[in-house]
């Protein structure tokens, strides 16, 4: 009878196995919650908001060189704690930001008894996780060599995603660059126009229950900048790497670090409206600062020959009209752009800086990242690819004057390049430099990561739209995504606020202009980064209107608080942002009518308001001072138009 026993039990052991195990964690308001599964020895988590399921069962794991961590996982041990963290940061969407959240870390072991962590942070609208590899025994460093984690989202999501693109086409092979168009409202499951996936940030209205922004942060020089993969037919996306083609071909694709290390955070913002997904913090919340700054940082507003006026302008005299321009306006400073090495020469850029400096005006430096990534011929050269060469450079601007640079021309997102973005950066800071990168990566946490890193490109921005007419035709369109998308995770260097009606040097030719006057003011609120190159004129300062001018003179750059008011991804927004007791509140439309907006903001009440909005013509801006004696306003924002109002 005993063998008999022992038989019909093994028989119901292989039957039957072992149940599915779950663990949950909450936001602090107990709405958001993450659900964490262990079935068959895979790991997976799905995300509900108010019990609705905004992330179907999605995977969890990592396939590594020495280590497989995506199956025969069994559970080891957890932790829980509460965060409550108050940090300041004077480059984001706020200047003082809390952050609560409630985090589950859970550690699991593979068959052979190799260990990792899963961490889980829940906020009252963010969810981020990432993973932990400990040293065990004399294994010092691992290649991972495939990341599992992926987004199920339910059916009837729709998708408002931009493309990866290929490496190594574009403009002299420069890209990818974070340059490509937005579908919007597009089908779940679509496949990319390249084949290569989609970049971060990534925004998903899930049905009618509300949207999700899925992106990553913590990135630096232990690992690469990763995308979401072509999606499977269900709408399931995963974590993918760079292509092979970036930079050139040379770098892994695959991420290696030391032992013990960690991933970058994934990040998912959720919310049953826009506003959880405008106002996030996320991506700064969960990272610290690598260094400490050389000083303290000034940031502003910056003036931009070569924008309207092209490679032409890169000689001393247009751009002392440029200096001229910025004392003008108050900006402190302005941006001079590639071939200034040639065309103007280190002793006149000395001449220049020293120019400036009498007027109250810093000077920002243009450089190619060269390497070995790309074949544009800019100047300067072969002046931040490498240690020695760029700590000789940087120490001259020093010495000159020079407060910040900008570099251009990246070639991808692997590892070994942001390594190079890192290097840059923290030399920079060495000599008291800001960096602003073009042609690039987006941000993920460094605002917060690096003290003197101020904004990055990643977007199809201003400069096409003296490139094509398409890009103006499309203005208000795109520039009605980017708060929801783009911006809402990184600074996002745009070069906003043409006032040219016609993209040239004359204001008589090239591309027109599509949106009025006040969609270009606007869009100076409405676009957030530190630093704004802003694409004025010097024959704006009589050829625009007056309105415009005076508000282009005190628009800040950096903000105390951001708040959604209005809006849909590619149709319109309405946000405010306060900068000490002064509000400034901006919409802009891309419809084909006017959109009526009532504003709630129980600061205006009995305030002094001060409105800025299109003629009936739209060719010029109204601004009117009134007297606020209630906290509503109604805002109306004509098609290809825009409004705003500022008041205390």
């Amino acid at each position: 009878m005993k063998p008999v026993f022992c038989s019909l039990l093994l028989s119901l052991i292989i039957v039957f196995p072992a149940l599915a195990q779950e663990w949950i964690v909450r936001s602090p308001d107990a709405r958001l919650a993450v659900h964490l599964y262990l079935e068959a020895g895979k790991l997976s988590y799905s995300v509900l908001l108010d019990q609705e399921v905004m992330l179907d069962k999605s995977p969890l794991g990592l396939t590594a060189n020495t280590h497989a961590l995506s199956e025969r996982l069994n559970f080891v041990l957890k932790h829980e704690r509460a965060i409550d963290e108050q940090y300041s940061e004077s480059r984001f969407k706020k200047s003082q930001i809390r952050y609560q959240a409630n985090e589950l870390v859970c550690r699991w072991e593979n068959s052979e008894k190799q260990a990792f962590e899963t961490t889980f942070q829940v906020s009252n609208n963010d969810v981020a996780f990432r993973y932990f590899i400990p040293q065990q025994g004399e294994q010092a460093n691992i290649v991972v060599q495939q990341e599992h984690s992926g987004f199920q989202f339910p059916a009837r999501t729709t998708t408002f995603l931009t493309p990866q693109s290929p490496p190594m086409v574009g403009w002299k092979k420069t890209k990818p660059s974070y340059e490509e168009d937005y579908t919007v409202d597009a089908t779940l499951g679509a496949a990319s126009q390249y084949g290569v996936g989609f970049t971060f940030p990534a925004l998903f209205k899930v049905e009618d229950k509300g949207w999700v922004l899925v992106s990553e942060s913590g990135v630096d020089g232990n690992y690469c900048g990763s995308k979401l993969s072509e999606p499977t037919i269900s709408g399931l996306y995963s974590i993918a790497f760079p292509e092979p083609g970036e930079n050139n071909g040379l770098g892994a694709v695959q991420p290696a670090f030391a032992l013990p290390g960690f991933t970058p955070w994934r990040t998912l913002t959720v919310g049953k409206n826009l506003q959880p997904i405008l106002e996030t913090t996320i991506t700064q919340d969960v990272v610290g600062a690598k260094y400490k700054a050389s000083k303290d940082y000034a940031f502003g507003r910056s003036t931009w020959s070569w924008l309207e006026w092209q490679d032409e302008s890169i000689n001393l005299e247009d751009q002392k009209k440029f200096v001229d321009l910025s004392a003008a306006m108050g900006y402190e400073y302005s941006l001079v752009d590639n071939w200034w090495d040639t065309n103007i020469g280190r002793d006149k850029i000395e001449e220049l800086a020293a120019y400036a400096h009498k007027k109250d005006v810093s000077l920002l430096l243009w450089y190619n990242s060269n390497g070995y990534w790309n074949d544009a011929p800019q100047g300067p050269k072969n002046k931040m690819n490498e240690a020695i060469a760029r700590k000789k450079e940087m120490a001259w601007m020093k010495e000159v004057g020079i407060k910040g640079i900008k570099v251009d021309f990246f070639g991808g997102d692997k590892q070994e390049t942001m390594q190079l973005y890192e290097a840059i950066l923290s030399d920079a800071n060495e000599y008291g430099l800001l960096v602003i990168f073009h042609g690039c990566t987006v941000p993920r946490g460094w605002e917060r990561m690096y003290p003197n890193f101020v904004s990055s490109e990643a977007v199809l921005a201003s400069e096409n739209l003296i490139f094509t007419q398409r890009a103006n035709d499309m203005e208000a369109f795109n520039a009605t995504l980017h708060p929801f998308i783009r911006n809402s995770v990184a600074a996002m260097d745009f070069g906003p606020v043409l006032l040219n009606k016609r993209h040239n040097r004359t204001n008589s030719g090239g591309q027109t202009r599509m949106t009025s006057e006040t969609f270009q003011i606007a869009t100076a609120v409405v676009f957030q980064s530190a630093v704004q190159n802003f694409g004025i004129t010097p024959n704006n300062l009589t050829d625009a209107s007056q309105g415009a001018i005076d508000f282009m003179k005190s628009v800040p750059t950096t903000w105390d608080e951001t708040l959604f008011l209005d809006g849909y991804p590619g149709k319109y927004v309405v946000l405010a942002r306060r900068k000490g007791e002064q509000w400034y509140i901006a919409g802009i439309n891309a419809e084909s009518t006017p959109k009526t907006v009532n504003i709630n903001l129980p600061k205006l009440a009995n305030g002094k308001l001060v409105e800025y909005r299109d003629d009936a013509s739209a060719r010029t801006i109204v601004s009117k001072a009134v007297q606020s004696k209630k906290q509503s306003y109604t805002m109306t924002i004509p098609t290809n138009g825009g409004s705003v109002v500022v008041g205390n």
